[in-house]
């Protein structure tokens, strides 16, 4: 039996932990942040991480001087892991210690090119500064001069990220005088090499031809790295797409239906093969599922989720009062949490509503932008007036990686269009959409652009038609597109 009281009593005896998971994620917490709660005869654990507040459920746990180790799951007893709290008075040393083992699989990586060819030796190995998850590898290939290797030495970064980080690297090397390198090499799990072997073939010629992708295998305890061919775009339309699954006539259950008229102007619903989520103004807060042939659901923001009962629609309602007085243009109190929380999702609502404030040419598909297949989704896809696919990408935060995450949605995109998939399944209400390529759009308030947006755009393909619209900052009030670009128009 673990002791909930226990672990808390040992979690309050510092103040600052170090999150450590799976040797790949580290992160600092303080311990107002962790959440131990006894439900049901369980003990759950709730802190925040990459993808949000989390709950997990602690199997077990060991404690010790230097630490506590937890064995904990997900939800339905998936994800199981093994979980350290470190406090952070020891975290400088584990600290070290991650950094030690990072550069020893870099130093493996680098040794495994080696001897793959007599001629390239080792020149210098270093974990990048701005990202620990990244190591810069320089090798002497014989007469030819310094190669450049990025390789991931956790395996946890996405193709995107580390083609962002390979272009930016580039870059800062063509700035040298001396030891110039013509071509970067990017040493990658075989999974994230091959969707980077894609993603590479969407960008113009010379940014292509200046990055090699290599695969990283480990077989019998040792090492390889193997080099992968450059693809043409060409090679992409030859692949099988993947199977586009959507429900006929969504239409909400009866528990999620009873839900939005507490609010029907403010919320929504979005499908799942899991079930049914609902939103308030894009904020999730009330989940429903079938099982076993019940309705059931649960309401909450974040970590706060209760099962819904004839007892606790009360509280629901109260829920929804505090949403309806908070998550609006005009809140009381800017810093709230129902108010910062989720603002692309937000802008994606207002525009989910009428998306003629983006575009008046633009219609939006009435059954594909409710429906979530997989975490791999589009924000909106809408068709334009003269039958051209949009592919709509949504930020309100800098995020360098975004014109790289809407090209690998518009290969996917084109790729089940140009398969007939999406005419098959008349997503716009039997209007015919054009056999010419989508098109991307990326809107964000005009300052939420990162500032290197130009120079990752200027890499894409012209085959990729590109547009990037500025909207008023204030667009929770007022949805005002102040300024748009055409980068096939631009030269880019």
């Amino acid at each position: 039996m673990v002791d909930a009281e226990e672990i808390r009593e040992l979690i309050n005896g510092h103040f600052e932990w170090l999150v450590v998971r799976n040797a790949r994620l580290s992160f600092p917490i303080n311990r107002t942040e962790i959440e131990i709660e006894k439900r049901g005869g369980k003990v759950l654990l709730g802190l925040p991480d990459e993808r949000g507040f989390r709950s997990w459920r602690v199997n077990g746990f060991l404690s010790s001087e230097n630490e506590i180790e937890l064995d904990v799951a997900g939800a339905f007893g998936k994800e199981e892991e093994q979980m350290r709290l470190v406090p952070r008075t020891s975290a400088q040393t584990l600290a070290l210690e991650i950094e030690i083992a990072r550069l020893k699989r870099a130093n493996e990586i680098a040794e495994a090119l080696c001897a793959d060819d007599v001629k390239i030796t080792l020149n210098r190995v270093a974990l990048a500064k701005e990202n620990g998850r990244i190591a810069h590898i320089f090798l002497k290939n014989g007469a030819d001069g310094l190669n450049a290797l990025m390789a991931d030495v956790t395996g946890g970064s996405t193709c995107e990220s580390l083609l962002a980080s390979a272009l930016s690297w580039q870059a800062k090397l063509d700035l040298r005088k001396k030891n110039r390198v013509d071509k970067i090499w990017i040493a990658a799990a075989t999974r994230t090499a091959r969707n980077l072997q894609k993603l590479l073939s969407l960008l113009k010629a010379p940014a292509r031809e200046s990055i090699v992708i290599t695969e990283i295998l480990d077989k019998g305890g040792e090492t390889l790295v193997r080099a992968l061919p450059s693809r043409p775009m060409s090679s992409l339309w030859r692949e099988r797409s993947k199977k586009l699954s959507l429900p006929a006539s969504p239409r909400p259950a009866e528990i999620a239906h009873g839900m939005m008229d507490l609010a029907p102007d403010h919320t929504d619903v979005i499908y799942s093969n899991q079930g049914e989520t609902v939103r308030f103004s894009g904020l999730p807060f009330a989940r429903v599922r079938t099982m076993l042939g019940h309705e059931r659901a649960w309401f909450g923001v974040n970590k706060d989720r209760s099962p819904l009962t004839a007892d606790s629609w009360t509280a629901l309602a109260d829920l929804i009062a505090d949403l309806r007085n908070y998550r609006r243009a005009d809140t009381p109190n800017k810093h709230h949490e129902l108010y910062r929380a989720a603002p692309e999702a937000w802008l994606e609502s207002i525009l989910l509503r009428n998306i003629k404030l983006l575009d008046a040419n633009l219609i939006l598909s009435p059954i594909y932008n409710q429906f979530r297949a997989s975490n791999d989704k589009i924000d909106l896809l809408a068709l334009r007036s003269d039958g051209r696919l949009v592919i709509i990408e949504l930020k309100t935060a800098p995020d360098r990686e975004v014109i790289f995450q809407a090209a690998d949605y518009w290969r996917k995109i084109e790729l089940q269009r140009r398969r007939g998939q999406l005419a098959e399944a008349d997503l716009f209400d039997g209007r015919e959409i054009a056999d010419r390529p989508a098109i991307i759009y990326l809107a964000a308030p005009a300052w939420s652009f990162h500032r290197d947006f130009e120079f990752y755009a200027r890499m894409l393909s012209k085959e990729i038609e590109l547009w990037r619209f500025e909207l008023h900052e204030n667009w929770r009030h007022e949805v005002k597109v102040i300024a748009r670009v055409n980068y096939s128009e631009s030269g880019r």
